[in-house]
């Protein structure tokens, strides 16, 4: 249990110790939610099953933006109004949570006026002050290593206002250590590091992985029984599906050379965000231009949910380009089916979790993202260490199991601050 369900007199609206015949109160988990496509609607979906499986007896109660569906969903979240908080300030204190855990990026709660100008949050630091008598965990999905000043300006603010604040990455701690004292500013201490989490419950033996790549529309007697390179995901300008497609013919045409083997490129996703349409266009036209080659498969579906994880399965290996991500959904994906990768540096979370799980290779430049790939295609032993790697990083460290039992930790934290009436002081990494 988190904690009971007894308001005591006096005291913060928390809950202290378990008792019979108590009622337990529910997690409040505020985000984007399905069927939004978004990332973090995706993320949070994953999250909730899991904390939800770790809390039973705790319902898991959800406040959405106006797009989102499901059981106890609240689609609150209404950006069309500048005061969208105050009604979501209400939802919160009518459902007396046990905690409030918010998932939180920038874009995902900015108002916008009619002059095309945005508030910077401030709706969000206001929701923060409208509901601080409960404890609250606020998980920022963007936090970068040098943020511009607006970016510091609310991470002040956020942090003045959360019990937790989660981070992905423990870099994260230090760099923000360092761009508050470079600021003048005392560093909070009520940062705490819980990974993106990944399923551990995902995975097909490879006898079956023909199969899936029928159901996936490989064709037979073309490349359904070749190695595989996956480029799966949002088909989006950050993402830069270009720098394999570009040398992927001349690339395979290497690694046939140097092994006798002919590996196709598997690309699949969707469009998310209309304004990328001409990177979409541009990229399915590369990869339809090398199918008619006989050189890739293309195949559209929207990467969340069982299919996203078949098309991983199919891989022998991942390459995860991207120009601007401090943490992947896609990455998340790969370990969970321990897929030995290939992704770009220097890239904040992307490259710090491929320095941690030792399931990746870096490159920097087009040259050497096509050694990378041959290497992989080459080396049958060093993708099973990669993939052996990825399946201790997994288990040990980021499976969704393993970061509901962190999020145990936030809350409680969470929990103890608002009956002490004291910040939450951890240690920080250095």
């Amino acid at each position: 249990m988190i904690m009971a369900s007894v308001t005591p007199a006096r005291s913060p609206r928390v809950c202290g110790g378990d008792s019979a015949g108590s009622t337990k109160r529910p997690i409040v988990m505020i985000t984007s939610w399905p069927p939004r496509l978004c990332g973090i609607a995706t993320f949070a979906e994953e999250a909730v099953e899991f904390i939800q499986r770790r809390f039973p007896d705790h319902p898991v109660h959800i406040i959405s933006h106006t797009d989102g569906r499901g059981s106890n969903v609240y689609p609150l979240v209404d950006l069309s109004r500048r005061d969208w908080h105050v009604p979501v300030a209400e939802k919160v204190k009518q459902l007396s949570p046990a905690v409030v855990h918010i998932q939180h990026e920038y874009g995902l709660y900015n108002y916008v006026d009619r002059q095309n100008h945005g508030d910077g949050n401030a709706g969000f630091v206001r929701l923060l002050e409208g509901i601080r008598e409960y404890p609250i965990v606020v998980e920022p999905h963007t936090v970068h290593g040098r943020p511009r000043d607006h970016e510091m300006t609310f991470l002040k603010s956020l942090c003045d206002r959360a019990d937790v604040v989660i981070l992905k990455c423990d870099y994260q701690t230090w760099r923000l250590d360092w761009n508050f004292r470079e600021r003048g500013w005392k560093t909070p201490r009520n940062f705490m590091v819980v990974p993106h989490g990944a399923r551990p419950d995902e995975g097909w033996p490879q006898e079956q992985v023909p199969e899936i790549k029928k159901e996936l529309g490989f064709r037979d007697g073309d490349f359904s029984s070749h190695h595989v390179v996956g480029l799966l995901g949002w088909i989006q300008a950050n993402k830069r599906w270009d720098l394999l497609t570009s040398i992927w013919e001349e690339t395979a045409a290497e690694i046939k050379r140097l092994t006798g083997q002919k590996w196709h490129l598997f690309a699949g996703g969707a469009m998310r965000d209309p304004a990328h349409r001409q990177w979409y266009e541009l990229y399915r036209r590369q990869v339809k231009n090398l199918q008619r080659k006989g050189l890739a498969h293309y195949r559209e579906f929207i990467p969340r949910g069982q299919l996203y994880y078949k098309a991983m399965a199919v891989c022998d290996f991942v390459v995860l380009p991207s120009i601007d991500e401090t943490q992947s959904g896609t990455l998340a994906r790969i370990i969970s089916l321990k897929k030995p990768y290939i992704t770009t540096a220097p890239l904040e979370g992307l490259t710090s979790q491929t320095v941690e799980s030792e399931g990746g290779l870096l490159f920097t430049s087009k040259r050497m993202l096509r050694e990378k790939v041959v290497r992989l295609a080459r080396d049958e032993h060093l993708r099973a260490t990669l993939s052996s790697n990825l399946r201790n990083y997994l288990a040990k460290v980021v499976s969704w199991e393993v970061v509901a039992g962190q999020y145990v930790s936030a809350y409680k934290a969470a929990h103890r601050a608002k009956l002490k009436g004291e910040p939450v002081n951890l240690p920080l990494e250095f």
